[in-house]
């Protein structure tokens, strides 16, 4: 199982937010670490065809994604950043109207949405309004819509923003395991999230990847103690993310 990016690029007027960028996703936990303006997001939007590309292809086991259509968009499990949702509904309703059009359906969507809330320690709030909840609550149930489906990729962005430690923990095990199974992309600021599940790490600069590899490999690379130590090397000029 792959997801092929090659000379993917994207540009907003004269600048390019994603700059020929090539990269070969694999089964397991690809870290993805960049400050604002990386690129990061832009290469998430189009991997999903949230976004058009201008150039450069996306291919899945070989095959464009565009091509594959709504065939691809069934393997997709997709958590942004932006908290968008229906405040009026509940959590349970919420994960059933995705369900729906993710094509889950009856029983199994009714499970699936069950099991999802009790994951990420929302049972007891299946049924209040999400207007009613937190930031972190709302972040808990944007993972639960992604993973409706049991999609086979998953693409996180910024997952554990707003989670206290114990869920942080909780979310990255859970996730560790999926990867087994599934290709997992996890954008994130907080290194740590990653460092000890990642399968591999890519770092990106303006729309360029600036370095990648296992996450051992890119600390002994820098002489480092850590991934701290890797991000400062390649990205320390930069903001780091909000």
């Amino acid at each position: 199982m792959e997801l092929k990016l090659e000379n993917l690029t994207k540009r907003y007027g004269r600048k390019a937010a994603l700059d020929g960028f090539c990269y070969t996703f694999g089964q397991g936990i690809c870290g993805i670490l960049g400050a604002n303006g990386a690129g990061k997001s832009t290469m998430m939007n189009l991997i999903t065809d949230n976004v058009s590309r201008d150039e450069g292809s996306i291919l899945f086991n070989g095959k464009e994604v565009l091509e594959l259509g709504s065939a691809f968009r069934s393997m997709l499990g997709y958590m942004p950043q932006q908290q968008g949702m229906y405040d009026e509904m509940s959590a349970y309703s919420f994960l059933l109207y995705i369900a729906k059009l993710k094509g889950v359906r009856g029983r199994e969507a009714k499970a699936q949405a069950a099991r999802l809330l009790s994951l990420v320690n929302l049972s007891d709030s299946a049924h209040k309004k999400l207007g009613g909840f937190s930031g972190g609550m709302r972040q808990r149930v944007l993972l639960c819509q992604a993973l409706l489906g049991s999609p086979q990729i998953i693409i996180l962005d910024e997952p554990t923003a707003g989670l206290d430690p114990k869920e942080r923990v909780r979310i990255r095990n859970y996730v560790h395991d999926l990867a087994k199974q599934s290709i997992v992309l996890w954008t994130t600021h907080i290194v740590s999230d990653i460092e000890s599940i990642a399968d591999d790490v890519i770092l990106m600069q303006k729309g360029k990847l600036v370095a990648h590899g296992r996450p051992d490999e890119l600390v002994a690379s820098v002489n480092g103690r850590d991934l701290e130590d890797v991000y400062m090397h390649y990205l320390g000029e930069d903001e780091p993310d909000a």
